[in-house]
């Protein structure tokens, strides 16, 4: 059985129709107007103990109202989920005690209290035993590299550093999976590294499960296993990151430094798609020719000084596939007229 199945779950809102004028504000009251948005359509997956899910779509997707359910905190129209043999909108008390949430701008720490007297309050409220305590926030300090700020309080942190002590809090009580939202928004780059390598390192160490939804690509990538695509409340894909790729990447770009300047690829499967001096930057489609033997044919035909090949980045790639399913996707909210 898997640690998370969602199952068949869809999860519309009622959006209330306010009516003109004192005559459509009396009627309302006897016979209220709203429509419907259906923010999740329908959506099947699963998540095995331990795993790195990215689960990704646009502003509205439905993603964060997935995020919510998983939690417990919003209940689905239809289907069923379980988290670890949990139905978390039922057993929410026991759903909330194993699973640690962090979103990216909102913080669970305590503003005018330090950091480690933030801690001390979550170890009483999760009942966690103190020496099981005192090793938690012992790694966990030195893994983010929390010791410079223990006793400042929250106030006069910074974005980062607040950001490493929400990550601790939530996980300080060992729960078995972690729901991260946005993590390293506004984070610079060091930042945004240092969170990453933690998240990657507790999987490591702890097998905890990680469900991480963010617009930031090189998140998904330099963190994540499995990719779960959402658009307009359907999953458009499910599947690992290379297979994502392979699948919907149109090409590779090879960037090569010919000893030659006027030296050009003559055969048509290369296409230069920019040339500085002996410098070219060569498109070649996968479908057309495989990376091994465009690699093969150049350095054969030609003296070449350098070259390097690059994926197309999947934030671009991601891009497209949203841009081509919105031209072909109806919208999802229906007008209906029901009684209070």
């Amino acid at each position: 059985m898997a640690f998370i199945e969602v199952n068949n779950v869809i999860k519309d809102f009622k959006i209330y129709k306010k009516q003109k004028g004192f005559t459509g504000s009396v009627k309302s009251l006897f016979c209220s107007q709203y429509d419907i948005k259906r923010a999740v359509d329908n959506i099947s997956f699963k998540i095995d103990k331990g795993e790195l899910v990215g689960y990704i779509g646009p502003n509205g997707a439905g993603k964060s109202t997935t995020i919510k359910m998983m939690c417990g905190i919003l209940l689905p129209t239809s289907g069923n989920i379980m988290v670890n043999s949990r139905i978390p909108y039922v057993n929410r008390r026991e759903n909330a005690m194993r699973m640690g949430v962090v979103f990216g701008q909102r913080s669970q720490l305590y503003w005018d209290l330090p950091v480690c007297e933030t801690f001390d309050l979550y170890k009483k409220m999760y009942r966690i035993d103190e020496k099981r305590f005192k090793q938690n926030l012992s790694f966990f300090i030195e893994l983010l590299g929390m010791q410079e700020f223990l006793q400042r309080p929250v106030r006069q942190l910074s974005l980062g550093q607040k950001m490493r002590a929400n990550l601790a809090v939530a996980l300080l009580h060992d729960p078995d999976i972690v729901y991260l939202d946005e993590p390293t928004i506004g984070l610079d780059v060091v930042a945004k590294n240092r969170i990453r390598h933690f998240i990657k390192e507790i999987n490591r160490e702890r097998a905890v499960t990680l469900v991480l939804t963010t617009h930031d690509m090189d998140d998904i990538e330099q963190i994540c296993d499995r990719l779960i695509m959402i658009e307009k409340g359907s999953i458009l894909y499910d599947g690992s990151l290379k297979e994502f790729k392979d699948k919907y990447c149109d090409g590779y770009i090879l960037t090569v430094v010919f000893s030659d300047e006027s030296a050009r690829p003559n055969d048509p499967r290369f296409k230069v798609i920019k040339e500085e001096g002996p410098k070219k930057t060569i498109l070649c489609s996968r479908e057309v020719i495989n990376m091994a033997e465009a690699v093969t044919l150049l350095v054969r035909s030609h003296n070449i000084v350098d070259l390097s090949i690059k994926e197309p980045e999947i934030e671009e790639v991601v891009r497209k596939l949203y841009e081509k399913d919105s031209e072909n996707y109806p919208s999802t909210i229906a007008a209906t007229g029901e009684n209070d």
